[in-house]
């Protein structure tokens, strides 16, 4: 007889057995009620070892292996809410040792729902550490990476596993919440998950390298984007510092510095001295950032610029292209040290002109630094019925983790501005004042205050001061132009009013464009004839002293609304909207926060979510009809919608694909032409958006065009030449019918596919596959293609 076993353990099992077929009896016929419970805590009661009782049942039943609810899982739970009426039956010393080490062979093939009870009845948390993780490796080692990790979490063993070693397989399965649990309770683990995220974040490190370590896992979406955005997104989770992951806050920052070499050198809408000040505020100390750079410098500018920017940084020579390492040599030897900023981009021209200009003096807008100054104007300002024009502005947050802080708050009344400099009132002996005052301007009803995307502002303003945080659910009295703006463009697509802003205007210099307008800009456009000049916006508002063309712009901004006010309410009718629109809009700001100034990188609109815009043939005024073969386009990957639907209408159609480089969709627009771009509207869908295309350019599509360079074009030829081997003349009609029908969307000849519905196409298609018997073999290659074809046009 076996040492460890004694007569009254085989009678036991026995029992257990015995308990487990009645049990097994009861479950089959679904009698999960009273009498189930019963006989379960019977036997329960009726075994001399309960808990070696529910083992053995366990390793008698595999039901329990499964998913979902299980006998095996209900007689585990029971014994549990048992055991707490009856204690005296819990095992200790060696009799529990030896139980436990039969519950790691049944936690190796369970389910997660079992672990919990399992760990509780057998008191797996006083089980020898080594055991516990000698189990936990065997699991991991099997391939059930999320057994394992589940476990470990169950048993807290976290800390004495590699969580490197961990974490990895999830994340290639892209079980992130699984890995955000797994060190949820552990800052250092936390530190040691993003370092290890960080260096998969390298350029040069292949995340493909990683996945061939576990057998049949592959990387899927982990790349580099992903991770990055998973890193930034865990730092702020964490509340951790960013110098934690170098590597990732490099390729941020880089990314920033490109988008600033974008604004500033191909859409020419940043001032010098703002683009350099940011470039500077980006790069800082990092000599990686330093030498990027240079580069940068050199594909945009020219090698004297980059020479000298590179002698700013006291760069080694022999870091330098060797272009710019000659020049620096030039520099040194004429002893000519001269300010970086003087040699960049002298093309900066008078841009006033042709932009809405503040009506009202210079005097009249008054930049507040202390309470006392504002004081004077307190009245003024919180007079009932008064019309105040609120603005804010802050600091562009290149790169760095966390919301902005407002640094300008500007409130326009009729001929005064007052820009409130937030940095200094906000200190803690200023504080008390402002923040009831402005609580008491945003709260009072009697005060319409306007705003373009007041939300969004609001948001901004409570996360720079705690005062302000709870200050969103109090406001009353707001008109947010934003809400005016979606409703005059609704008017404008539909009426002569529309004004085309669609076209591009080039600007100075042969690789730059002017922007459409958009935004409030675009409003005041609209409503006042110019737009506004937004050269500051990317200002840094938290330098001290403001410049003049800051305050100026700051002044605009908020200045402006008043104005656009103004004239709507003269003439609501005039621009299509109803008489009394502004007594439908005082409330509370809208939902969605304007585009102005979110320029967090992880917010940051890129160049190509600033400008949806197509890239294609050029448009002459009138331009020629052509067919679709004749027009090829290139979409920006904000644009792949509007791409897919071209190229089912035979269009030839590239598309930038979501890890393509920015500054790509830029650079294709400066080597084309007049006319030969396209800005589209992205609040309309991407059928709409064919449509605009497609007229601009003149595209007349056939019906022989459609389909002509895609899958379904090829399932359709081989469905029609199924169906023609049929002889009865309803199939014939049908497989007309069946064409016409898809074609039956906007922009296509009236009267195809009239009175057919998708339902009756679909099965009509289903019919069409049963009469012709075996050729359905054929068929069924594009099945998936089918699916597709419906899911778009239906």
């Amino acid at each position: 007889m076996n040492q460890e076993s004694s007569p009254s353990d085989h009678t036991d099992g026995q029992d257990s057995l015995l308990l487990l077929k009645t049990l097994q009896s009861l479950w089959t016929k679904k009698e999960m009620n009273k009498q189930l419970k019963e006989e379960t805590r019977r036997g329960f009661a009726a075994l001399e070892d309960p808990l070696a009782g529910l083992l053995d049942m366990l390793e008698s039943s595999s039901d329990w292996k499964g998913k979902g609810h299980s006998l095996g899982y209900y007689i585990t739970n029971e014994l549990q809410l048992w055991i707490k009426e009856h204690p005296a039956v819990q095992e200790s010393g060696l009799r529990l040792k030896k139980l436990q080490t039969r519950v790691f062979r049944i936690l190796a093939q369970s389910q997660v729902n079992l672990l919990d009870p399992l760990i509780s009845i057998f008191q797996l948390h006083t089980a020898d550490q080594n055991s516990l993780l000698g189990h936990v490796s065997h699991v991991y080692h099997k391939g059930k990476y999320k057994e394992a990790a589940i476990l470990s979490i169950k048993l807290k063993l976290q800390l004495d596993l590699d969580v490197e070693k961990m974490c990895t397989p999830l994340l290639l399965q892209e079980k992130t919440n699984l890995v955000e649990a797994y060190v949820a309770e552990y800052p250092d683990l936390q530190r040691k998950l993003l370092q290890t995220l960080d260096m998969w974040c390298e350029p040069s490190f292949n995340t493909t390298d990683i996945s061939r370590q576990y057998q049949g896992l592959r990387p899927n979406k982990l790349n580099h984007k992903m991770l990055s955005k998973l890193v930034f997104r865990l730092l702020e989770q964490y509340n951790l510092d960013p110098a934690l992951c170098p590597n990732v806050i490099n390729q941020r920052h880089l990314g920033s510095l490109k988008y600033l070499f974008y604004k500033r050198f191909v859409e020419k809408t940043m001032t010098q001295e703002n683009w350099a000040d940011h470039v500077q505020n980006t790069v800082g100390e990092n000599r990686w950032l330093q030498e990027q750079l240079i580069q940068l410098l050199v594909s945009y500018c020219d090698l004297n610029t980059a020479a000298r920017w590179a002698l700013r940084y006291s760069l080694p020579e022999k870091t330098l292209p060797y272009g710019v390492a000659n020049e620096l040599q030039k520099l040194k030897a004429q002893e000519r040290v001269e300010d970086a900023e003087s040699r960049v981009g002298d093309y900066e021209k008078d841009k006033k002109e042709g932009y809405y200009q503040l009506p009202i003096p210079r005097e009249n807008i008054h930049f507040l630094q202390t309470w006392e100054g504002m004081l004077r104007w307190r009245e003024k300002v919180l007079r009932p019925g008064q019309v105040v024009g609120v603005d804010m502005e802050w600091r562009p947050s290149f790169g760095v983790v966390g919301r902005p802080r407002v640094s300008v708050l500007q409130i326009a009344i009729e001929e005064q501005v007052f820009l409130l400099d937030l940095l200094q009132l906000l200190k803690p002996d200023e504080m008390e004042e402002l923040s009831h005052f402005v609580q008491t301007l945003f709260s009072e009803p009697t005060i319409i205050k306007l705003g373009y995307g007041m939300s969004g502002d609001l948001h901004s303003l409570a996360a720079t001061c705690s005062a302000f945080k709870e200050m969103d659910k109090h406001v009353q009295g707001i008109v947010d132009l934003l809400a005016v703006d979606k409703q005059l463009q609704k008017c404008w697509r539909k009426s002569s009013l529309q004004v085309d802003v669609l076209s591009q205007e080039k600007g100075c210099g042969d690789r730059g464009f002017r922007q459409p307008e958009r935004g409030l800009s675009l409003l005041v456009q609209h409503v006042l004839g110019k737009p506004l000049d937004k050269t500051e916006q990317l200002s840094n508002w938290e330098k001290r002293p403001l410049r003049e063309e800051q305050i100026l712009y700051a002044a605009s901004d908020a200045y402006c609304l008043l104005e656009v006010y103004k004239k709507l309410c003269e003439d609501p009718s005039g621009f299509g909207l109803c008489s009394d629109f502004t007594e439908s809009l005082v409330g509370k700001p809208t939902t969605k926060s304007r585009a102005k100034k979110q320029l967090n990188q992880q917010e940051m609109p890129s160049p190509s979510e600033q400008q949806a815009k197509v890239i294609g043939m050029e448009a002459l005024s009138p331009p020629p009809s052509i067919s679709p073969k004749e027009f090829s386009v290139v979409c920006d990957n904000m644009l792949q919608g509007l791409g897919r639907h071209l190229r089912c209408l035979g269009v030839d159609v590239r598309m930038l694909e979501n890890d393509d480089n920015h500054r790509k969709a830029a650079e294709l627009q400066s080597q084309v032409g007049e006319g030969r771009c396209f800005s589209v509207d992205c609040s309309e869908k991407a059928k709409e958006q064919a449509l605009q295309v497609l007229k601009h350019f003149n595209v007349q599509v056939s019906l022989a065009d459609v389909f002509s360079r895609c899958q379904v074009g090829l399932f359709l030829s081989e469905l029609a030449a199924l169906l023609e081997l049929c002889t009865a003349d309803t199939i014939v009609v049908l497989r007309l019918h069946i064409l016409w029908s898809c074609f039956e969307f906007a922009g296509f000849p009236p009267g195809l596919g009239k009175g057919f519905t998708k339902e009756c196409v679909f099965w009509n298609v289903l019919i069409s596959f049963r009469n012709i018997g075996e050729q359905v073999r054929i068929a069924q290659m594009h099945m998936k293609s089918v699916s597709l074809w419906f899911r778009i046009f239906f």
